[in-house]
């Protein structure tokens, strides 16, 4: 049989590059050195050395040119490329995002855990809230103790959680607690009736008794209509602070009298509560500012125990309200005390009149000796005369560094301090005339017919 003659019409001839006419010069590298290289040929188209030249180009022709590196023919390192498209590419950023974020969530949920559940140190108290205090003006105190302690995000825990304005009223706060414990604790003032009491500095017990008999909203338990000194200080079992000189007196002022044990203050308390309940609570306080001042107390004071210091903060009350006198107040008495000086101070005379007294002192009254009147007595009066703020419990104790041994009312405010008696004696004629020119300044004045 002849064997058959193979199309080689030009027009085939020229379909190889027909789909290639822009080759470029590495890609026709390529094809040549295919074609020329024959070592690389001949183990796989061996073949085609018994076909005609016709059919051995046009199979060589069909077959795929093999890739040539360009580093072969321009002798340089092709240049390193990253595809954008790579998965492990954004899977690495991915999870670098996915770090800083949960970093950052994990602090916040710190930040939120320790303002709302973070402990201030703290012991077991009452708190104090006035008329006009507000939720946020209470967030300072966490601030400070608290570490990472977040006030935007305690405010937005208000807002979110508390509808009510705050109440004023005495709330009870537990050991270290935390801001929500406390807020829980002040958000039941909006739903409990609170009744005021108030006592001003200088007042009396016996006005404090009667602040609370007259209270409709305290229930009476220990000031009942016969009640007297001895009773009140058993019902409150505070018969132990008094010294026996108090227990034992046979004055009736005197005799367990429980005078300047009481803080002076306002207070609210829920409707209902007892007057136990608030003379306990005042006397609590008081103790502890006493305690507090006597064991911080300057040296070489002519007191020996915290009751005597209570009676004489009791007397710096009465004498003065300008608060920066105080502590000279409190140095002209301990001078006279240390040089065994009589103290000559009138509230003490107007205390121990009790009842009797209305309005002045007349010369009788200040010769008049009773258990009280410090122009006749020795010494300190047996008991206080009047409920002490701790302002004066504190300049008792840290009086002023003065020799002063007198002072006199100026009839302007305040008093006018001396260390002698012609001295005192001439700011006693300057505050006479001060007064008479007032009184005939407010003296009415007569028309002329």
């Amino acid at each position: 049989m002849s064997k058959p003659t193979p199309d080689t019409s030009d027009n085939q001839a020229n379909d190889i590059p027909s789909n290639n006419q822009d080759l470029s010069v590495t890609e026709l590298t390529d094809i040549e050195s295919t074609s020329v290289d024959s070592n690389s040929i001949k183990p796989t188209n061996a073949a085609l050395d018994s076909e005609p030249t016709a059919v051995k180009d046009e199979r060589v022709a069909s077959m795929p040119a093999p890739v040539t590196d360009v580093s072969l023919i321009s002798g340089a390192s092709p240049p390193r490329r990253y595809k954008k498209d790579n998965p492990s590419f954004f899977m690495q950023r991915g999870y670098q995002i996915l770090l800083v974020l949960g970093l950052i969530a994990a602090f916040l949920l710190v930040m939120v855990y320790q303002t709302l559940f973070g402990r201030i140190s703290q012991p077991e108290k009452k708190v104090s809230i006035e008329k006009g205090d507000t939720y946020y003006g209470l967030l300072s105190q966490w601030q400070e103790q608290i570490p990472l302690f977040s006030v935007t995000i305690a405010k937005l825990y208000i807002k979110s959680q508390i509808d009510a304005p705050l109440h004023a009223g005495i709330y009870p706060l537990p050991e270290n607690p935390t801001i929500t414990e406390a807020l829980q604790i002040l958000g039941q003032g909006a739903k409990v009736a609170m009744v005021k009491v108030q006592i001003i500095e200088g007042k009396t017990s016996k006005d404090l008794y009667k602040s609370l008999r007259d209270n409709d909203g305290i229930t009476k338990e220990v000031l009942t209509a016969d009640a007297d000194n001895a009773s009140i200080a058993k019902a409150l079992e505070l018969t132990g602070i008094l010294p026996d000189s108090v227990t034992n007196s046979s004055d009736p002022i005197v005799r367990y009298n429980l005078e300047g044990w009481f803080t002076p203050d306002t207070y609210y308390y829920a409707e209902g509560a007892t007057d136990k309940q608030v003379l306990t609570d005042l006397y609590k306080r008081q103790q502890q500012a006493l305690t507090t001042a006597w064991e911080n107390r300057a040296p070489n004071l002519p007191y020996n125990s915290p009751y005597e210091a209570l009676v004489m903060a009791s007397i710096i009350e009465k004498e003065t309200s300008v608060a920066s006198e105080r502590p000279l107040v409190s140095a002209v008495f301990n001078n006279r005390l240390n040089q065994g000086m009589r103290m000559q101070t009138d509230p003490t005379i107007i205390y121990g009149m009790g009842s009797r007294y209305q309005g002045n002192i007349r010369r009788a009254d200040i010769n008049e000796k009773t258990s009280y009147n410090t122009y006749q007595i020795d010494g300190l009066p047996p008991t206080p005369i009047a409920l002490p703020s701790a302002a004066s419990i504190e300049a008792t104790l840290h009086p002023a560094d003065s020799e002063a041994l007198y002072f006199v009312a100026t009839g302007n405010g305040g008093h006018k301090f001396t260390s002698s008696l012609a001295e005192h004696n001439k700011a006693v004629k300057e505050y006479l005339q001060v007064m008479r020119q007032k009184k005939s300044q407010t003296a009415p004045t007569q028309l002329s017919e």
